[in-house]
């Protein structure tokens, strides 16, 4: 399954926030780097793997990820 991820800056009191994508570029959810533990549609075990790498993603670049649910590994491009 292919994700993509676009990290956006906050300003002020507001904070950053991640929109996670489908395939079809639909926004799946937009969830705070540092509150992860929102429930999402997200297949299981996704945003545990994610949340790893939200610290590490640039702002405002979008980035693809790869999730393979039978493994649990998530590969980042």
């Amino acid at each position: 399954m292919r994700f993509y991820l676009l990290k956006v800056k906050g300003l002020a009191k507001i904070p950053d926030y991640v929109q996670v994508r489908d395939e079809n570029f639909t926004l799946i959810c937009y969830i705070r780097p540092d509150r992860t533990e929102k429930r999402t549609p997200l297949p299981e075990g996704l945003l545990e793997k994610l949340s790893t790498i939200f610290p590490q993603l640039p702002y405002g670049v979008v980035k693809v990820v790869e999730w393979n649910p039978e493994t649990a590994t998530l590969v980042l491009s």
